[in-house]
């Protein structure tokens, strides 16, 4: 798998990957001690740190012929239809047999690193807040994955 994060592709300075950063709330000891939770309820509060992210996303995949968003589970469907409305894709926030067409280019989008192939040309997998050694970063079959921020550390807990 080839790990991209924003600012090494392309965006290095960007002052909106640091606003998208701040966002995010850091939980300490959640939900077990030394675990430092990122919580983008904080970003999704934030309307301009959440157009950041979209129009990021967006940017990056507008010319890229993509004809399905996959929005994950609780949180990645936050971003799925929002970033599907601009680019002209289908949003799919629920898989069923026939929902995706065999051939389509689609990508994958979840707040954390996660992916299921589901028989479209998976594309790029993406998320905002990339984790290293993530157990689920395995289920990516080599598939690029495009990450905005790198998680954030709090000194004081």
């Amino acid at each position: 798998m080839v790990e991209m994060f924003a600012a090494e592709n392309g965006l290095k300075g960007d002052p909106r990957l640091q606003a998208i950063s701040n966002a995010i709330r850091v939980v300490p000891h959640f939900p077990k001690q030394g675990i430092m939770f990122q919580d983008i309820t904080t970003l999704l509060l934030d309307h301009k740190a959440f157009k950041n992210t979209v129009d990021i996303f967006v940017d990056r995949y507008k010319d890229m012929d993509i004809s399905v968003v996959a929005g994950v589970e609780a949180r990645g469907f936050m971003f799925g239809p929002t970033i599907a409305l601009a680019i002209g894709a289908n949003d799919c926030l629920e898989m069923h047999v026939g929902s995706v067409e065999a051939g389509e280019r689609a990508i994958v989008i979840d707040d954390l690193v996660a992916t299921e192939r589901v028989g479209a040309e998976v594309v790029e997998c993406a998320c905002v807040i990339g984790l290293r050694e993530v157990k689920g970063q395995r289920r990516l079959n080599g598939k690029p994955l495009f990450i905005l921020v790198e998680p954030r550390e709090i000194d004081s807990c």
